[in-house]
């Protein structure tokens, strides 16, 4: 048996209230893991109504990566709040009728599957086009959707490798660096995601046309390099890891330990910041070294490194509160939510989730004074608003019944948790 929504021109819900910059949008989350739900994430915290749309057989696999916070993912948790939830069987007829009856009322489609994998699927953009005319596609994938490397897998550590990153992140003794975070994931992934649909939210908004978006994590990291790409191109020489101005090769730009073994940020590139910073210190023999290089620089590191060793970190800290220096603390992990200025921010927010209670996570970046971005509910369980939105786009409770119990949407009855 066929079921299709009532109405074919099914609208968008209404909101009771403006929610953010991005109210009455509505985004399509194919995406798994990292990048893509960060980016939709982001979105939706500015107001989307995004729908997490999971294949019932095969959902987001970060759904199922430790550690976890009683029995979910907090990785999970942590990128897929503000949203709603749906999981379909799409390898079934019934599962993709449902998908694109959600294009139908939708703005974008989001979608993270290696080149050519959606279209195999049934559910590209050639195929939504005819049931929404002007919808947009934004498709992340590591290398783009043509290309020699288009087809072949890879994660952050391959990307940033390809773009010279890694090459310059560490030092001649250790070799390259990977760095802390997931640099080509979230810059090159959930954050050019997000301006790929902006973008083509508003060119729509001036053409009425709707496009496919090619976003590849690649192309989006290369831009990080832009001012080392310059100076290679100026000057003819490769930069060195641990050796460049601002990544260890300046003695006034660097990072320090101090006597507690915590560490401090010394970035004195102006020299107003570095007369204050030599003031401070007392070390007006430091003045004419700001920007030496070679052994002088190294010479200059160690002295600093000495005289930072005498003292705890948040001794220095205090100490250079009224000095108008570039000198703050490096912030362990389980600081970071505790600073002042990140928590004057709304940078770190508290939801209540019903199987976790209060989870803790990075607030919206973006500050708008007339439509605020907010974080609203937490992490969906999967399928959490299945019926919610298949009744919003026109199937019966009758349908929505039959389709459970065929297991074409979550979850079926038969397999419900008790």
């Amino acid at each position: 048996m066929v079921y299709m929504a009532k109405g074919a021109m099914a609208t968008k819900t209404k909101r009771t209230a403006p929610c953010g910059p991005l109210n009455k949008i509505r985004i399509l989350d194919l995406t798994r893991l990292y990048p893509g739900p960060l980016g939709a994430m982001l979105l939706a915290d500015m107001g989307a109504d995004v729908i997490k749309i999971e294949d019932m057989k095969s959902p987001d696999y970060m759904r199922y990566y430790p550690p976890y916070l009683s029995s979910e993912s907090a990785g999970f948790l942590a990128v897929n709040r503000s949203k709603r939830s749906i999981a379909l069987d799409l390898g079934k007829k019934e599962g993709r009728d449902i998908f694109f009856s959600l294009v139908r009322t939708a703005d974008i489609v989001m979608e993270q599957f290696r080149p050519g994998i959606i279209d195999k699927m049934g559910l590209g953009y050639q195929k939504a086009r005819k049931v929404k005319k002007d919808i947009i596609y934004v498709s992340v994938t590591g290398y783009g959707q043509n290309g020699p490397y288009a087809a072949q897998a890879g994660h952050d550590i391959n990307y940033i490798g390809y773009a010279g990153i890694l090459a310059i992140t560490g030092s001649k003794e250790t070799g390259p660096v990977i760095p802390g975070v997931q640099i080509a994931d979230v810059a090159g992934g959930a954050y050019m995601a997000v301006i790929a649909c902006l973008s083509a939210l508003w060119a729509k908004e001036k053409t009425g046309k709707g496009q496919k978006v090619d976003v590849a994590m690649l192309d989006a990291i290369l831009p990080l390099i832009t001012l080392q790409m310059a100076h290679y191109q100026a000057a003819g020489i490769m930069p060195e890891a641990g050796r460049a101005a601002l990544s260890g090769g300046l003695a006034c730009y660097g990072v320090y330990q101090c006597a507690d073994g915590k560490y401090i940020a010394l970035g004195t590139l102006e020299e107003k910041f570095w007369k204050n910073f030599c003031n401070l210190m007392r070390r007006p023999q430091w003045l004419d070294k700001q920007f030496v290089i070679g052994d002088e620089a190294d010479n200059l590191r160690w002295e600093i490194a000495a005289l930072f060793r005498t003292k705890k970190r948040d001794e220095w800290i205090s100490n250079a509160q009224s000095a108008d220096v570039c000198l703050t603390p490096v912030l362990e992990i389980n600081e970071v939510e505790n600073d002042p200025q990140i928590n004057a921010r709304g940078m770190i927010v508290t939801q209540r989730h019903p199987r976790c209670g209060k989870i803790k996570g990075v607030g919206a970046p973006l500050k708008f004074s007339a439509t605020p971005a907010k974080p609203r509910q937490a992490a969906p369980a999967l399928g959490q608003h299945t019926e919610e939105i298949m009744k919003e786009i026109g199937y019966s409770q009758k349908d929505i019944n039959n389709l459970k119990k065929e297991g074409i949407i979550f979850p079926p009855e038969k397999t419900r948790k008790k």
